[in-house]
């Protein structure tokens, strides 16, 4: 009996021995878990991160935890956890000083989602998909600019909106192409039509409007068709859809002008990817 006790507290562990950040401040934590993200460890960022607002739920360095840990499960490449650690941080803190920062990376994380954005400009049978990301990333930016038109991140947001109207649009002509091809005429129409009220500015307006002349051709309703080809010649007058009839069933070279460029929005627009800190 004295035997197994002795071996039993001989494997008996210091707890404090398993985890040697027991007695770490807040600020120690916090300081260690930005040194790991700044080098690119961001697992181990956000298991000090997950302990900082464990033991320090209250304050400005579990807010800024929150925000924190958001940013680092999206460079971790866990878009889903980064998205649920946004919703809480704007759930909890509505009108927090950065909450134009939180709804950038929202919009981010979503307009990163490249499988929503650019399927839709790269694949043909769009009836069965939706971009939802590039629509929350359109609804997110557009907020920001709207609540916050003075934030840092008001010019690349509405930037990314008006590259996200043209990835929207091109996708609903997608749509539009699908249906007038497989003959479900009054559908393409109408999905032509959502183009052109939606998405005014839109390379895909040109499309939209040759495929509603399109559409009422096949209707015969011939005055629709005459009136619509008329709009299209007084805002389009080079358009090449004038000179060659409008064929659904190909992905003519026409198409390809109007769609979004991926490579150069990468290019072109700044992400700013310094979290601002609360801890002043």
């Amino acid at each position: 009996m004295l035997g197994a006790s002795l071996v039993l507290s001989g494997c008996a562990v210091d707890p404090a021995s398993q985890d040697q950040t027991l007695n770490w401040t807040a600020d120690r934590l916090y300081a260690e878990a930005k040194d790991e993200m700044a080098a690119g460890n961001w697992a181990q960022g956000l298991m000090l991160l997950q302990k900082l607002e464990s033991r320090y739920p209250f304050g400005r360095y579990a807010q800024q935890a929150q925000i924190d840990t958001a940013y680092a499960h999206w460079k971790e490449g866990e878009p889903a956890l980064a998205l649920a650690a946004v919703e809480r941080f704007l759930r909890l803190y509505p009108n927090h000083e950065s909450v134009d920062y939180v709804l950038y990376l929202k919009g981010l994380i979503n307009f990163n989602d490249r499988a929503s954005l650019f399927t839709s400009v790269s694949g043909e049978d769009m009836a069965e998909r939706d971009p939802k990301a590039a629509r929350v990333a359109f609804d997110t930016f557009k907020e920001l600019v709207t609540r916050f038109p003075d934030s840092r991140y008001a010019a690349d947001s509405a930037a990314r909106l008006q590259f996200l109207i043209n990835v929207l649009a091109q996708n609903d002509v997608h749509v539009a192409r699908y249906y007038l091809r497989r003959g479900a005429f009054l559908a393409g129409v109408n999905r032509a039509q959502q183009v052109i009220k939606q998405y005014q500015d839109a390379p895909a307006v040109e499309e939209a409007l040759a495929q509603m002349v399109y559409g009422y051709q096949q209707l015969k309703l011939d005055q629709l068709a005459e009136d619509t080809k008329r709009v299209l010649s007084t805002n389009y007058p080079k358009s090449l859809y004038l000179k060659h009839a409008y064929q659904p069933k190909e992905r003519m070279g026409l198409q390809a002008s109007v769609r979004p460029d991926e490579k150069s929005i990468w290019s072109s627009l700044k992400v700013w990817e310094k979290i601002p800190s609360l801890l002043r």
